[in-house]
């Protein structure tokens, strides 16, 4: 997978965001998709996007995301990276949701009173990690 030169952008599945290659803070307000205003903000350290003003998904250090897609009992979406990455994402609040990686079960985590989940995920250059986190 490349990586996301225009920092946000619509794909045939979702949205892809984030550039980890980066070396300075790049970020882009006012994206549209599917009736919500989006905001990226990424670099080699992080990758933050805000939907509407509110927090959705960060990484640290930065990554790139492919075919990012949220429902009302979770997200998926493929993640890459320089190295490992830790990323919290906005759920529902104090819900369990079962993660997956690869296709293999991660377990079942919960969120905190602000519907925050975080989760370690080994991330590679050369290939996208999938992730998908549904109510458990």
């Amino acid at each position: 997978m490349a990586i996301v030169e225009e920092l946000i952008r619509k794909s045939e599945e979702g949205l892809d965001f984030g550039n980890y290659k980066l070396e300075s803070k790049a970020k882009l307000e006012g994206f549209s998709f599917e009736g919500d205003v989006y905001k990226i903000k990424t670099f080699k350290e992080i990758t933050k996007l805000e939907r509407n003003g509110l927090f959705v998904y960060e990484s640290l250090p930065g990554t790139s995301v492919f075919n990012y897609k949220r429902s009302e009992t979770g997200v998926s979406f493929e993640v890459q990276g320089e190295t490992d990455a830790q990323i919290t994402l906005e759920l529902g609040e104090m819900k369990e949701y079962e993660i997956e990686v690869d296709g293999v079960s991660a377990g079942v985590m919960k969120t905190n009173l602000g519907g925050k989940l975080t989760i370690s995920v080994e991330t590679k250059e050369d290939s996208a990690t999938y992730i998908k986190v549904k109510e458990a």
